[in-house]
């Protein structure tokens, strides 16, 4: 499904199902160097049980129109500049890593037709040091290949370990790797450290979360060593109705490495902010 009014127009993954506008509308947002696809397994039951989903590729990411935009806020602004036509009486915006800041820059943007915030893997400030920053310019595949390591959890990290190979062929951790090279590919050189220069740039999470009243979940992993719980700390503090649900033995890239963990969290979250049909 294409979202905006052009000429440059965002991509949204509909769950497998026709998207309805009558129904509360769970948006989907990922990553840095990542497209929709993360949240495959979480948008698609969502979508078939009682929500309109939209799993969005971020400007210049997988098949939305670039290029990749500079900061947060502007990505926050397109995002909800593409929502509001929609006429969808509830929001429930979902954001992992960099796209739960831009998910809290959106909901501000939006405040009046959001139920509901779920911040999965943030951090704030979302601080990338400057080794990794410069590597993002000058070495990508070797910035990718740190990235993809420290994005799971260190019992798979090597590579060898199960569920990091659920089943023969099958790594969640190579699958990673692959997606963020196959971004690069086909939208450019330019997203990776577009996307981590924003990450490390922004400044306005606590008020952004200070301007919503509506519920917010923190969905955060305890083996994460991307974005440490104890960094989401100040957000946790400032949300007027903040929720915290902690995975255990998950890192980073939370979907793949425990996507039951996350599926019920979620869901359990949409219901209680949004009401839908079973």
């Amino acid at each position: 499904m294409r979202l905006g009014v052009g000429p440059q127009y965002l991509f949204a993954y509909t769950g497998g199902r026709a998207f309805d506008p009558d129904l509360p509308c769970a948006v989907f947002l990922h990553g840095a160097q990542h497209d929709h696809s993360v949240w495959t397994l979480q948008s698609r039951y969502l979508a078939h049980h009682g929500f309109g989903v939209l799993a969005v590729d971020l400007p210049g990411h997988g098949r939305s129109d670039g290029p990749p935009l500079e900061s947060v806020e502007a990505i926050g602004e397109r995002i909800a500049q593409a929502l509001r036509p929609l006429d969808v009486g509830r929001f429930l915006l979902i954001g992992h890593s960099m796209g739960s800041l831009v998910a809290l820059e959106a909901a501000r943007r939006m405040r009046e037709c959001v139920g509901g915030v779920a911040l999965c893997a943030t951090a704030f400030p979302m601080r990338v040091s400057e080794d990794l920053l410069a590597a993002t310019r000058t070495n990508p595949p070797a910035a990718m290949e740190m990235i993809n390591v420290w994005s799971h959890r260190a019992s798979i990290a090597p590579f060898v370990a199960r569920p990091g190979n659920p089943g023969p062929g099958f790594s969640i951790v190579w699958q990673n790797l692959r997606l963020m090279q196959r971004i690069a590919r086909v939208n450019g050189s330019t997203v990776l450290p577009t996307d981590f220069a924003a990450c490390n740039a922004y400044a306005g999470g606590v008020e952004a979360i200070k301007a919503l009243a509506c519920p917010v979940l923190f969905l955060l992993g305890a083996a994460d060593s991307m974005t440490l719980p104890k960094f989401a700390r100040g957000l946790i503090e400032t949300a007027a109705h903040g929720r915290v649900v902690q995975l255990p033995d998950t890192g980073h890239a939370m979907m793949a490495e425990n996507p039951e963990g996350v599926r019920r969290a979620l869901a359990d979250f949409a219901r209680s902010v949004c009401r839908a049909p079973s």
